[in-house]
């Protein structure tokens, strides 16, 4: 059972973490390319329209998308179940979707001064409501894929239609300068709808279910009521990033929120990268577990020690070399940032551990525990940055996010102990242990003397990197061309892989 749930788990997150990575290079050269073009006002313009487009999409879609994923896993077996729910989804997001479409066309003129300061571009923002229309569309779609479980089709999805997408949407700039900015907002959902469609038109069609108004208004409630709190979650953290915001630029000016902003970036785009690659399989999963405590908990320790195995190496690298990062990526005027990006890297090696617990909620259908949980982070980093903010300045923000996710990580731990009857397996707790006791030592070095902690977090990052990649290999078998030959030169090192816990 662990050698299996491993080594899928392992294949899942190379498919999706490659498919993501292939979408942030993407989406980076999509910005260089409009910056050239078109300068910042370009770049302004199209965040705006981005930025609108997650909002609506957000919204309109009831977490849907995500709650979907749970209900398609849990429907596994029993093919009437998985046919209503089919069904419902795509219906669903499809009447949302046009609901969500009509009234932004309906409201572009009052919402195109209230974003842009004039109604100049009330066109472009009523064509976003398409965009929302096309991208919840393509969401029941991807949703299905991931909560079938059929992964692979899913990384080639995210992969195609960002590049057939970005490459139409910048023709259209081309063509058309800032006018043709719109179309890198249809572009992607629609070709990702097209790329879609040739891998779901492949699955086994849905039987063929009479459903009465209550059958739907049955399917669709449950569905809804644990994707309102994937949304509610969602907003709550957005909300928190522009209080967060607005109190560092009123205390502190412009300048310490472009800090903010830096580190925050380069925190999310990593952590969000490695969550989405593990998230995509571990969540379908989890849920056609869940109910069997046993299962659930081998595979919730496969999934802790995947993520602290294969991430925490490079956790412990950005410590020390925050300051070199900060400054390729920006430059010499965000120092500043180079401190908060430290604290907030600490803080990941929690949230890593955390996540595979927290989402044993959801799949065990306690939404409301899941929603308490995204609450109360939020509400100790904002108690941090309440009382801290007049008193130590910027840097409690790193300071804040590290203690918020250690409060965090604690509670998540005891209610899943309490709640779904997980225990650490001592293979979970030495890795947990080690990366903590690794990323303290190296945040404290790295803070008082930059180039002995980047050399150090280069140097330890590399053994840690090796140590996790024997228990990758341990857990998963040595099975296979590639890992046999890697398998083979731990061997020649005196360091024969066997059978972990």
């Amino acid at each position: 059972m662990t050698e299996i749930n491993s080594r899928g788990l392992l294949r899942s997150m190379a498919i999706i973490g490659s498919a993501q990575a292939v979408r942030i290079v993407i989406t980076i050269l999509r910005a260089k390319v409009v910056a050239v073009l078109l300068g910042p006002s370009g770049i302004g313009l199209l965040s705006m329209f981005n930025n609108l487009r997650e909002m609506a999409s957000l919204g309109a879609g009831l977490g849907l998308s995500s709650s979907g994923v749970r209900e398609l896993s849990a429907a596994k077996g029993e093919p009437e179940t998985l046919s209503r729910v089919r069904r419902v989804l795509l219906g669903a997001l499809l009447i949302q979707g046009v609901i969500a479409m009509a009234l932004i066309w309906i409201a572009r003129v009052p919402v195109a001064e209230w974003l842009l300061g004039s109604a100049d571009h009330a066109t472009e923002v009523g064509l976003v409501g398409v965009a929302v229309f096309l991208f919840l569309l393509g969401s029941s779609q991807t949703t299905l894929l991931q909560g079938m479980r059929h992964i692979g089709d899913l990384g080639r999805v995210t992969v195609w239609g960002t590049f057939v997408g970005t490459l139409v949407g910048l023709g259209g700039v081309v063509i058309l300068g800032e006018s043709g900015l719109i179309w890198l907002i249809l572009a992607p959902p629609a070709t990702g709808i097209l790329i879609a469609l040739r891998y779901t038109l492949r699955l086994p069609p849905p039987d063929t279910v009479r459903m009465t108004p209550g059958d739907i208004w049955r399917a669709w409630l449950p569905m809804v009521k644990l994707g309102v709190v994937f949304m509610i979650g969602s907003l709550v953290t957005i909300a928190t990033l522009l209080l967060v915001r607005a109190w560092i630029t009123q205390e502190l000016g412009l300048e310490a929120a472009g800090y903010f902003a830096a580190a925050w970036s380069i925190t999310m785009i990593y952590v969000g990268f490695l969550l989405q690659a593990m998230g995509a399989d571990y969540f379908p999963r989890l849920t056609a577990v869940i109910r069997d405590r046993d299962a659930a908990m081998q595979l919730m320790n496969d999934q802790i020690q995947l993520a602290l195995a294969l991430g925490g190496p490079l956790l412990l690298i950005l410590i020390g070399c925050a300051p070199w990062l900060i400054r390729l990526l920006y430059s010499p005027a965000f120092d500043p940032a180079v401190t908060i990006l430290q604290w907030q890297t600490v803080g990941n090696v929690f949230k890593l551990a955390s996540w595979a617990l927290s989402f044993a909620f959801v799949a065990a259908a306690r939404s409301g525990i899941f929603l308490l949980l995204e609450i109360a982070f939020n509400v100790f980093f904002i108690g941090f940055l309440f009382f801290g903010l007049p008193l130590l300045g910027l840097s409690i923000v790193g300071t804040g996010f590290l203690f918020s996710y250690i409060f965090y990580f604690m509670i998540v731990a005891f209610l899943a102990h309490r709640l779904q009857g997980f225990r650490w397996q001592p293979l979970s707790l030495r890795l947990l242990g080690l990366h903590v006791l690794l990323a303290s030592v190296l945040l404290v070095l790295s803070l008082a003397f930059p180039i002995a902690g980047a050399l150090a977090s280069l140097g330890l990052g590399i053994i840690v990197a090796l140590w996790g990649g024997h228990v990758v290999i341990a857990k998963i078998g040595s099975h296979g061309r590639l890992v046999s030959k890697v398998a083979r030169v731990y061997e020649l090192l005196g360091w024969p892989i066997r059978n972990v816990r």
